[in-house]
């Protein structure tokens, strides 16, 4: 490890210029016009995979935004790890509340910031130089490496499951490593060891053929948005639990490793109050607000729209209201049983008067890991050599649905280390990384990969 170090804090100045490039090039998935940028995205990526020894990188057309693969295949009876990320960003609107350009990386108090900084172009590249920090250093990589890095995970990786799929003998692995999460402190490495499942509707209340006058016809015509009002209501209790039929039945209950983990985490629940600027917090009773966003599942309108909503007033009584419902969903929670329940429960609670129709949009069920399979030891001892502090074991309340489709495929563990930090401004204006967690992360990753091969034999 302290060959690793000393290569690493050697190189670190040529590192940085190089993740600024790499920051540079304005990969925007969502923006057509940027089509030409995400291109030469990847065939940066290609390049300096093969300049820190990972030979052989194509770029491979989609039908969409390319992949790019890479393989390092040296030893027949060595297992084979699978390393997935995104070299793709969000948009960086609104432009005018970043501090800097969200494309010219600029580094304030020991923070890197620009777009992609963490999400996910910092830690594709924190990969890309651990594995030349231990080639360079003549330690060799003692498992065979497949790379797989997108540019479609900001619009929903919408090619890469038919792509696994129509790859998945050349892509055949023991174990995918996936960085394109968190940790809670920069002395607190984390490895995310589940992620809540989603079920994404839209509820449409029609009532008269047109918008009346809420004089001539209120209290005689059934109004859509009040209608609305009560269906969204009703579909939650006086606790904060789901009224849904069967919502709970299949949820696995907080067990008592998982509790001591959340103990070990620097966040209380006054702590996120605070971070996110509410005057109270909320949700279901009885549990913390970690364990209601990374153990419980959740319901929750997410937008809508009704009637006037101009400037000044119109007495209309509307035809149509409109919400967006979501429900973030845990192990065991099946979706297509969920919306199956919710959609039952929705027709239910509708008054007489109105017609209510429901879409279905996208969906994705709960994932969670084995953590007794050995590569998380592996993964334990890795980060303790780089961060200094064993790992904590944390979960995420949001969705990631390539880490199913890659278990699935492959019929492999999904190891999930990442290096964003709180506050990092994932998504948001001012994206930044930690520079020290940039530094050790590569560190703990050099380490990771020769620490593989206990871990999967």
């Amino acid at each position: 490890m302290s060959d690793f170090c000393a290569y690493i804090d050697r190189e670190l100045p040529r590192f940085r210029e190089e993740l600024e490039t790499f920051l540079r090039i304005p990969s925007i998935s969502t923006d057509s016009e940027r089509a030409g940028d995400v291109r030469a995205c990847a065939g940066w990526v290609a390049e300096h995979l093969a300049a820190a020894g990972v030979p052989g990188a194509e770029v491979i057309e989609t039908g969409g935004h390319p992949i790019v693969v890479a393989e390092r295949i040296h030893a027949p009876d060595a297992p084979t790890v699978l390393v997935y990320g995104h070299y793709d960003v969000q948009p960086s609107e609104p432009d005018e509340l970043w501090s800097s350009p969200p494309f010219e990386p600029t580094v304030r108090d020991g923070r890197l910031y620009a777009r992609g900084a963490v999400d996910d172009k910092g830690q594709v590249h924190m990969h890309i130089k651990a594995l030349e920090t231990r080639l360079a250093t003549g330690a060799g990589v003692p498992v065979n490496l497949k790379l797989v890095i997108e540019g479609e995970e900001e619009v929903g990786s919408r090619h890469l499951a038919a792509f696994l799929s129509e790859n998945a003998e050349r892509l055949a692995c023991d174990a995918v490593l996936i960085s394109d999460t968190g940790m809670f402190s920069p002395d607190l490495p984390c490895i995310t060891t589940g992620l809540r499942g989603i079920v994404y509707t839209e509820i449409n209340v029609f009532g008269p053929a047109s918008d009346l006058h809420s004089g001539s016809y209120g209290g005689a015509v059934v109004n859509p948005a009040n209608a609305l009002a009560a269906i969204l209501a009703g579909l939650r209790d006086d606790r904060g639990r789901a009224t849904v039929p069967g919502y709970y039945d299949a949820v696995r209950p907080i067990t008592e490793r998982e509790r001591a983990d959340l103990e070990r985490l620097p966040m209380d629940d006054e702590t996120l109050r605070a971070g996110v600027g509410a005057p109270a917090l909320g949700g279901e009773a009885g549990f913390s607000a970690l364990e209601r966003l990374w153990y419980r599942p959740t319901l929750d309108v997410n937008g809508m729209l009704s009637g006037f909503t101009g400037e000044g007033s119109k007495t209309v009584l509307p035809s149509r209201a409109m919400a967006k419902v979501s429900m973030r969903l845990v192990p065991d929670q099946d979706p297509a049983q969920v919306i199956e329940a919710f959609e039952a429960r929705v027709h239910e609670l509708a008054p007489e008067g109105v017609t209510v129709e429901i879409k279905r949009s996208h969906g994705g069920a709960p994932w969670v890991a084995d953590t007794g399979h050995p590569i998380f030891g592996a993964a334990s001892a890795a980060l303790e050599s780089g961060f200094g502090a064993p790992p904590a074991f944390v979960r995420e309340g949001g969705s990631i649905p390539i880490v199913q489709a890659f278990e699935e495929t492959f019929e492999a563990p999904a190891l999930l280390i990442g290096f964003a930090l709180p506050g990092c401004n994932m998504h948001a204006p001012d994206e930044w990384i930690d520079l020290g967690v940039y530094r050790n992360g590569i560190a703990a990753l050099a380490d990771l990969y020769g620490r593989l091969t206990d871990g999967l034999n």
